[in-house]
């Protein structure tokens, strides 16, 4: 303990004049080891926590006693987001937590406040935008960017310092059930458009914080909470740049740790990847914080701690600071130091990077720890509202069209499925109204949601439009599969809508615990869909999803639209894409599998692709990856590069494109592929995207400039290089049309590097061992 703790010096700690850091570890040396813990914990003041998080029992809840304010807090949990609970009330609630934390706190230290805020703040009256795997489906950063600076600008306003996100697990299995919560199955996109999320949130003040650090998506059997299996060079070169991307590009100052384990080690306990990895490799000076009870869970779920206390210290020690979503575990930190069980040192660590992310809030700097006039903030305004409804547009993809759908003026237009009528099918498992309202039966959702019924009524002549839902989406239930197929006959057209609703642990398919066995539609909309296409009234298939499903079987589909979740303005997006109102620009973050059992992501090596003389089993999806219609006629004319790029370089390559159509949005795609490589690498592997609008009769020219080192790969001796030898760079609309190429070689030698993020890497100084841009 050092000598000067307990002594106050507030000529330091409050100096405005002095970096964070350095006004932290003045904090530090002046508090008690008591305070010191208590700036590592957290309260979350509800008696139904099982409701939003993985149960907490037995042994592993086992907290030492006391007060939790006693000595200070590190962190308020959710004030606003467990509850239905209006802004004013809220905020007053937060006053008078933060009024009761700084008055038992010695020195009067406020709490960090976090809230989730994955699809918009996760607070009753907030927008509900789209969920992130419909973001993914855009294609487009700065629209990302733009709506997490919006959503990070409410929080501050009210008095939110920390949002829990984004998602950066890259998909492998689509029956997970958090499908929905990522940004899809490739790790470029992910990275990218992650760090897109993170500059905008941090850009408002808010702390982003990546989850789920890592590798939670790569379970056994796409179940929650399931261990992975997974080797090392695959863990480094699939499931790692993301996040390192995220931190680099994108700012983020907070990361939480996953539940799962990795070959045997607990994500939570895992020195190797915290501090090895995230802290000492790539330079990350920000705060670990745990997903909620995953301190505890290192008992009660992975056995390698024999009660809370135990699994305190093996969290800390690995490089945890910060216990969510409540203090369990590190309540007993100081009797474990007294006896020597624990170093302060660690504690003091984590205290610092904690309370620098207070003094970067202002907490304290004496003015208002909840900004004034909080309570009359909007959290869902018309900018929100526009920005909502942009992202929902550019996010439907349109799969088919063969021009016979029949959506016509004046058409009978029967509108089936269980879908249509469900405003809650729109959002995400971490949208307030299904996240938390679903608690509450009967309670308005706070937000205007209007349903794709009502959408499809508003843009259509209400008086041609005819519904039925068919069946329900959760379980078999009661079936009006004959009236519908009835409706269907006596209409000039279909549409039928079918996917998802979202929850949690089961509450819905799709969502936190909402695992599939397989990819058929849920409950017996497969058999609705069957029937009403076997009428032969032209049909138009409309699946809005948390995950992709299969859908070979509906080839006698007129139309098909796929949309991930499109928010609270997703109804008005889809029915302007039905009608024509609104020109199609998504493209797919993940594929569509043909048949129920799937087949695996885009991003295989060759003995992932289908081999008939090896396999029956055909993999091939329906759709593949990054394929979308437009109205234009896009035609790939030229790819260029340089025949030699050196593997210390980087490539300037064109790629041109002609549009002989409509005007249209195309998203650009730049793959990489490796003849001959020291390890097996991807058959292909997207390196670069640009989603750019080209006007009817024109022609358009992409400049990509690929660095060498976002070609490089974690070879068999462990470490990242680029490796000399061709390259062949192809360009097309999907991952599986790819009509222009072109073979590079990478000249030179192997290129050893110590970090990989986007497009930037690090090189490494074998004799310095510092990294060199």
């Amino acid at each position: 303990m050092s000598a000067n703790a307990g002594v106050v010096d507030e000529g330091r700690w409050r100096d405005t004049t002095l970096s964070a850091r350095e006004r932290a570890q003045a904090l530090v040396d002046a508090l008690t080891l008591e305070e010191k813990v208590a700036q590592l914990g957290s309260v979350w003041l509800t008696d139904d926590a099982d409701a939003f998080a993985p149960k907490l029992e037995g042994d592993a809840a086992a907290a030492e006693a006391g007060d939790p304010f006693a000595h200070g807090l590190g962190q308020l949990t959710r004030v606003f987001g467990t509850a239905p609970v209006t802004v004013r009330e809220g905020v007053t609630r937060l006053r008078e937590l933060q009024q009761k934390v700084m008055a038992q706190q010695r020195l009067g230290i406020p709490a960090l406040v976090h809230e989730e805020c994955l699809t918009g703040l996760a607070a009753f009256g907030a927008t509900a935008f789209p969920t992130p795997l419909a973001w993914a489906a855009s294609f487009d950063e700065d629209l990302v960017r733009e709506m997490a600076r919006a959503i990070g600008e409410d929080m501050r306003s009210i008095g939110v310092h920390q949002g829990l996100a984004p998602v950066l697990d890259v998909v492998r299995d689509y029956r997970w059930g958090r499908v929905e919560e990522t940004l899809g199955e490739d790790p470029y996109v992910v990275g990218q458009l992650g760090a897109a999320y993170v500059a905008g949130l941090e850009s408002a003040g808010v702390i982003a914080t990546l989850k789920h650090f890592a590798g939670y998506a790569a379970s056994r059997g796409a179940r929650n909470h399931a261990p992975v299996s997974m080797g090392p060079r695959e863990f480094a070169d699939t499931v790692l740049p993301p996040f390192e991307t995220a931190l680099r590009q994108g700012g983020a100052r907070s990361v939480m740790t996953s539940y799962t384990d990795v070959d045997g080690i607990p994500s939570t306990a895992n020195r190797e990847l915290l501090d090895g990895v995230l802290r000492t490799e790539w330079g990350f000076d920000g705060t670990v914080v745990a997903d909620y009870w995953a301190v505890p869970f290192l008992v009660s779920m992975h056995r390698v701690a024999g009660d809370a206390a135990a699994a305190g210290a093996l969290a800390l020690r690995a490089g945890v600071d910060v216990e969510l979503p409540s203090t369990v575990a590190y309540a007993a930190l100081p009797r474990l130091v007294r006896a020597g069980l624990v170093e302060e040192s660690d504690i003091d660590r984590a205290a610092v990077r904690h309370l620098r992310h207070k003094i970067e809030a202002g907490l304290l700097d004496g003015g208002a720890v909840v900004p004034d006039g909080a309570e009359q903030v909007c959290l869902d305004g018309e900018r929100n509202r526009a920005l909502s409804s942009r992202l929902a547009e550019e996010s439907i993809v349109l799969l088919k069209d063969d021009g016979t759908a029949g959506l016509r003026p004046g058409a009978r237009i029967g509108l089936i499925g269980p879908a249509a009528a469900e405003y809650r099918s729109l959002l995400g498992c971490y949208a307030f109204p299904n996240h938390v309202l679903t608690k509450y039966p009967g309670h308005d959702p706070g937000i205007a949601i209007p349903t794709i019924e009502e959408a499809v009524r508003a843009e259509f002549d209400a008086s041609v439009v005819r519904a039925e839902t068919g069946c329900t989406i959760l379980g078999d239930g009661q079936a009006r599969i004959e009236e519908a197929v009835d409706l269907a006959r006596d209409s000039d057209a279909v549409v039928i809508v079918v996917g998802d609703v979202a929850g949690l642990f089961g509450a819905g398919t799709s969502g936190e615990g909402c695992d599939a066995e397989d990819l058929r539609l849920p409950g017996r909309q497969d058999e609705l869909v069957r029937a009403v296409l076997a009428t032969g009234t032209p049909t138009t298939l409309v699946v809005v999803s948390g995950r992709p499903y299969a859908l070979g079987a509906y080839g006698a589909a007129a139309m098909i639209v796929q949309a991930f979740f499109p928010g609270a303005e997703g109804a008005g997006a889809l029915a302007g894409i039905l009608s024509g109102r609104v020109t199609p620009s998504g493209r797919l973050p993940v594929q569509i599998p043909r048949t129920p059992g799937g087949g695996g992501t885009y991003l295989q090596p060759p003995l992932g692709l289908h081999n008939a003389g090896i396999t029956v089993a055909d993999p091939t999806p329906l759709y593949p990856f990054g394929f979308g219609l437009t109205p234009g006629r896009i035609s790939y004319e030229h790819l260029s590069a340089p025949l030699i790029v050196p593997t210390t370089g980087a490539a300037e390559v064109t790629v041109t494109v002609g549009n002989s159509g409509a005007d249209c949005v195309e998203v650009v795609q730049l793959y990489a592929s490796f003849p001959s490589a020291s390890v097996v690498r991807p058959d292909i592997q997207l390196v670069g995207f640009a989603r750019i609008r080209v006007p009817a009769g024109e022609r358009r020219t992409v400049l990509f400039t690929l660095e060498a080192a976002r070609l490089a790969a974690t070879g068999a001796d462990g470490r990242l290089a680029v490796d000399p030898g061709v390259v062949v760079l192809s360009a097309g609309p999907s991952a599986a049309d790819r009509p222009v190429e072109a073979r590079i070689r990478l000249s030179g030698d192997r290129r050893v590097l110590l970090a990989r993020a986007g497009r930037t890497a690090w090189d490494v100084d074998d004799t310095e061992g510092t990294p060199e841009q």
